[in-house]
């Protein structure tokens, strides 16, 4: 070889050096505001995020670096940039904006790369985002039908009715080239935009629901692809949602108005020149459509006589139509909605149609879900199509409606001539197994009828599966039921004349939650929902947004405000939700600080430990004060734990001085606590119910020495007069499995997990549930409150699942698993966890197979991540090779404590 090819040699290895190699590190999905691209983003100063992937062991990011503009070819032109970060030394994979003012109504672009010890990754492929309009670019009016105008539209009793309003609004557009077209638009309570014949997005029930008098959400959209040279129109229906009414006997809140609509559409042409479209009353409406009622309890009602062929395209003859009514507009802040829509997230087919004794079709889809029906039939002119939704049978085969109360759940479809339709409602959605079918003239196909999965547009990030057979079932339970409670809030029950955010169901479980789906925007949401539920004193409804008026200052209810905050920094990584509510927070605990701390014992309890299993199978509530624990016990040990959260989110919040009044408090709450309520002869809380011993030992306010005593009672209580089945209700259940893993008890949770007899999991699972009940005895308990599709009685389930079968815990201390505590507990009995979480910071994965003494155990840590691993010495006797990515193992009791870099390693067999 020549001296200047080896020259040559040493010139192109010295650039690939220096070029970082950047395809061995590849960095992954860059988003701003957790979102791919977000239109209508409101915060001054949102957040971009990435993380990296690799195939090497050991990949760590050192810096990073990112550029915006709001042109995409200037991306690369430093004049254009409206920030250059430069090269950031940091391992974070968020990054805050920090650059000129954003401009309202303005798209931006932005790209992203990463600097490790492996190289320097590509930069991102440039991704857009568009920023809210303010108040003063509105210039448009909210419009709609003000008044009762068709035959038995009321707005007054149980079973309130009020047909769609469709409005529409011709405009020309000129013959220039198209720029950029974006529609702006509210339409209360929901809406389907169209331009020119075409809907405008596939969101469903849109916009984002609220407390409207409040705050009110906007929608953003993209619509140059619609937008013709020459005429054009505007077409919109708005539904009734929860603006027009709700539910709610006996609740002073029964509705906001009729419904209204607020929309603005900017051109932009490639000459420069703007031109805009705004409601007011120039628009016309009429009520006179097909959609002739629509209520989210009680079903939809359309009848294609009244179809109005056209009626959203230029050249309609709306001569019959009314101008539209200019109306007052809602008392609510008008805001950019921050979260993902609610959409089709999956469509099912059935797994059986039959035809029962009435002449009716029986379709049961083989999974109790959520959404609404898509379904081909033929019909007879002027004949009435009925489907009914149910989540249960009669033993006759008939559906079992009694648990949904006041709620119809039926959609109503009326024929025009004789033939075949396809129909689907548009404002409602039911929660269900069976449908009944009836005015159909012949059996439909199961290819004809399909069922529409709605929830919150969010991943999946969460896979999970064992070798037993009743944890998976009960998994699967809580993926169906957990998506089919997500509505723009998280709710209690998607089915009876209820549906609404019951705080208490997710003090824990939005943890639990968060592992399967990544529900880090919809919990931001509901934060929001949340303070605006507020009192003016700082009380809080237990019910948010506070559709039914339930502040009852309770403390293991309204805590969920602070849990969720909690996991979503420890999870996602996400400070947002403390920072902006932390003041709102502050006003609640000093609320109960004031009022409801007596002697250092909080004395406010409203709802105990709900629906614990009842001593006789056909009651809703136990009447066995023996089975109750006193409710200062739950309320001081939260409020105490709550306390110590307040503590870190002052700091977080830039308010540390706060911190030692919430430690001084939490001190004496404690103090009080074993004072008051512990026996120290018996060691025992109270009247020794489990909850009430679980709560304390769990967040550690046991008296030093009495911890062991503590457990015992709890397992006596359950292993042995309970014979190995939980005797908790909502609160118990959030800590149960945990703690016993914690204190070494994990053969009796995982005989909890398995359990197959009542009260259990297992037990709903074989009796035919496909969800979680409300109720222990969901089977055999009355039905005035017994819905076959709540998630309060997870509990910490799922959590445990991921944390203590499969060992994917965020270590103490972590935001978004950046360091991760693998630490199963490999219970005997279970041959095989396997599960894959793919966080916020890259995709963790844990697989195990035991058999007796022996194990396999193969974990992948992502790139810029590291865990602390512990296997069991007693399945892995001789210690592990410390061998490329490990960098460290020491002798931890009875484990082998190893610490781990990024990479994918293998244990074991």
């Amino acid at each position: 070889m020549t001296y200047k090819k080896i020259q040559l040699l040493c010139v192109l290895l010295y650039f690939c050096i220096a070029s970082g190699c950047s395809d061995v590190v590849r960095l992954e999905s860059p988003r701003l505001e957790m979102q791919e691209a977000p239109l209508g983003v409101s915060v001054p100063h949102p957040v971009f995020s990435w993380h990296l992937d690799s195939d090497r062991k050991g990949v760590e990011q050192n810096a990073y670096e990112i550029r915006v503009s709001p042109i995409l070819e200037g991306l690369d032109s430093e004049s254009s940039l409206v920030w250059n970060s430069g090269k950031v030394a940091s391992d974070a994979m968020q990054a805050v904006y920090d650059g000129q003012a954003l401009e309202q109504g303005t798209d931006y672009y932005w790209k992203v790369r990463a600097y490790t010890n492996e190289g320097t990754t590509a930069w991102s492929k440039a991704h857009r985002f568009s920023t809210a309009i303010g108040a003063d670019r509105w210039q448009a009016e909210w419009i709609g039908e003000d008044r009762l105008s068709n035959p038995g539209e009321n707005r007054d009793s149980l079973y309130t009715r009020l047909a769609a309003r469709y409005l529409r609004k011709e405009f020309a557009g000129g013959q220039k080239d198209i720029r950029r077209a974006m529609l702006y638009i509210s339409g209360l309570g929901a809406y389907e935009a169209y331009l020119n014949g075409e809907r405008v997005s596939d969101d469903f029930l849109a916009p984002a629901l609220t407390f409207y008098s409040k705050l009110v959400y906007y929608n953003t959209y993209d619509v140059t692809r619609l937008l013709h040279k020459g005429d054009n129109t505007l077409g919109v229906i708005l539904g009734n949602g929860r603006y027009f009414w709700l539910r709610a006997q006996g609740k002073p809140i029964a509705g906001f108005g009729l419904p209204r609509l607020l929309a603005r559409l900017e051109v932009e042409y490639e000459d420069g020149s703007r031109q805009a479209v705004v409601t007011d009353g120039s628009w016309k409406v009429t009520s006179k459509g097909p959609i002739i009622a629509n209520n989210e309890y009680d079903g939809e009602e359309y009848d294609a006589r009244k179809e109005l062929p056209g009626w959203n395209r230029s050249g309609y003859d709306d001569t019959g139509w009314q101008p539209a009514d200019v109306v007052s507009a809602p008392a609510g802040q008008l805001c950019a909605q921050p979260c993902p829509p609610i959409r089709v997230m999956e469509r099912v087919r059935p797994v059986s149609i039959t035809r029962i004794p009435s002449g009716k079709y029986l379709v049961d889809m083989g999974q109790n879900m959520v959404g609404r029906l898509n379904a081909t039939f033929t019909a007879r002119k002027d004949s009435v199509v009925t489907m009914r939704f149910s989540e249960l049978l009669n033993p006759d085969s008939t559906l079992y409606v009694a648990n949904l109360r006041s709620a119809k759940a039926t959609d109503l479809f009326t024929a025009a001539a004789d033939g075949k339709y396809t129909w689907r409602p548009a404002f409602v959605f039911h929660g269900f197994r069976y449908i009944e079918l009836d005015g159909l003239t012949e059996m439909p196909a199961a290819k004809d009828l399909e069922v529409e999965v709605l929830y919150d547009d969010m991943a999946t990030i969460g896979t999970f599966e064992t070798d037993n057979r009743v944890i998976n079932q009960v998994y699967s339970n809580a993926y169906w039921g957990i998506r089919g409670n997500y509505r723009n809030m998280p709710t209690d029950c998607p089915q009876r004349d209820e549906r609404h955010g019951w705080m208490g169901d997710r003090t824990t479980g939005c943890w639990g939650e968060s592992f399967i789906f990544e529900n880090c925007l919809l919990y931001r949401k509901w934060l929001q929902d949340i303070e605006c539920s507020q009192g003016d004193n700082g009380c809080i409804s237990v019910v948010s947004p506070q559709y039914w008026y339930e502040r009852a200052d309770d403390i293991t209810w309204s805590g969920a405000y602070i849990f969720a905050a909690e996991m979503m920094y420890r999870h996602f990584g996400d400070k947002s939700g403390i920072v902006k509510h932390y003041p709102s927070m502050k006003r609640w605990a000093e609320l109960i600080i004031r009022q409801y701390v007596q002697d250092g014992v909080v004395i406010r309890d409203c709802f105990g430990d709900w629906c614990l299993p009842p001593e006789s199978l056909e009651l809703i509530f136990s009447k066995d004060p023996t089975r109750k624990p006193d409710g200062r016990i739950l309320s001081t040990a939260t409020f105490w734990h709550i306390l110590h959260l307040l503590a870190d989110f002052a700091s977080l919040a830039g308010h540390p001085e706060d911190a030692d009044g919430y430690l001084a408090c939490a001190s004496s709450l404690k103090e009080g606590l074993n004072r008051h309520l512990f026996n120290y002869e018996t060691a025992q809380y109270g009247n020794n119910a489990v909850t009430g011993n679980l709560l304390p030992l769990y967040y550690g306010l046991v008296p030093e020495g009495y911890e062991q005593r503590v457990l015992n009672s709890i397992v006596e209580k359950t292993e042995v007069e309970r014979d190995g089945h939980v005797s908790t209700g909502v609160v118990g259940i959030q800590y149960l499995m945990r703690c016993l893993t914690k204190y070494g008890r994990q053969d009796l949770a995982y005989k909890l997990a398995t359990q197959e007899t009542y009260p259990s999991w297992g037990y709903m699972a074989k009796r035919g549930a496909t969800t979680i009940w409300e109720l222990w005895n969901g089977d055999t308990a009355a039905p005035d409150m017994n819905s076959a599709n709540h998630v309060m009685l997870l509990g910490d389930l799922v959590i445990w699942y991921y944390e203590n079968l499969a060992g994917i815990k965020n270590a103490e201390g972590s935001t978004g698993f950046r360091h991760i505590e693998m630490k199963p507990c490999f219970p005997d009995g279970l041959g095989r966890v396997s599960a894959t979480y793919r966080s916020v910071s890259g995709t963790i994965g844990s697989r195990w197979e035991r058999d007796g003494d022996s194990l396999s155990w193969t974990v992948t840590i992502p790139a810029n991540c590291s865990a602390t691993l512990y296997l069991p010495v007693a399945l892995h006797p001789e210690k592990p090779v410390l061998a490329e990515g490990i960098r460290g193992i020491t002798s931890q009791e009875a484990y082998w404590q190893v610490e781990l870099s990024s990479g994918t390693y293998h244990f074991g067999k």
